[in-house]
């Protein structure tokens, strides 16, 4: 499983022109499921993702988690984190999670983060997504399940 994590002054993705989620300060997080991943990889990658000081206090050092600064989360379904591009120009994506097994895990990955981050908005499961966000720093994590 793969997040990326964004820090962000606000972040919206849309649909048909459609805005369907929207966050202000916080993270945009695009999530990528493998092939093995479980519910149990994904409860320790959420773990550690909401855990993350990586806000400034009051003295400039990065040591303010989510909840520290009443932080929101933007979580997009991203299957392209998983390309392979070892062969050729045209990356393979066969490394990543089927749909079924993606979708679940994308909702269960929702479903915990509400458990302890008020505002949680998302994207839509795979459809055409066009994604905005003020990237704060810029600040971009990622984190690998393998690394974890």
């Amino acid at each position: 499983m793969k997040f990326v994590i964004q820090r962000v002054l606000e972040s919206a993705v849309k649909v048909d022109g459609e805005t369907i989620g929207q966050i202000g300060k916080g993270f945009m997080v695009l999530i990528g499921v493998g092939q093995d991943d479980t519910k149990e990889i994904a409860d320790k990658m959420v773990k550690k993702m909401v855990g993350l000081r990586i806000f400034e206090d009051e003295n400039g050092k990065t040591n303010l988690s989510l909840a520290d600064v009443n932080g929101e989360l933007l979580l997009i379904s991203q299957f392209t984190l998983y390309a392979n591009c070892k062969k050729g120009n045209r990356p393979s994506f066969t490394e990543s999670g089927a749909p079924d097994l993606a979708e679940s895990l994308y909702e269960y990955i929702i479903a915990k983060c509400k458990e302890s981050v008020p505002v949680v908005e998302k994207g839509s499961f795979g459809a055409d997504m066009k994604v905005s966000l003020v990237n704060d720093g810029p600040f971009t994590i990622v984190l690998d399940s393998e690394k974890l």
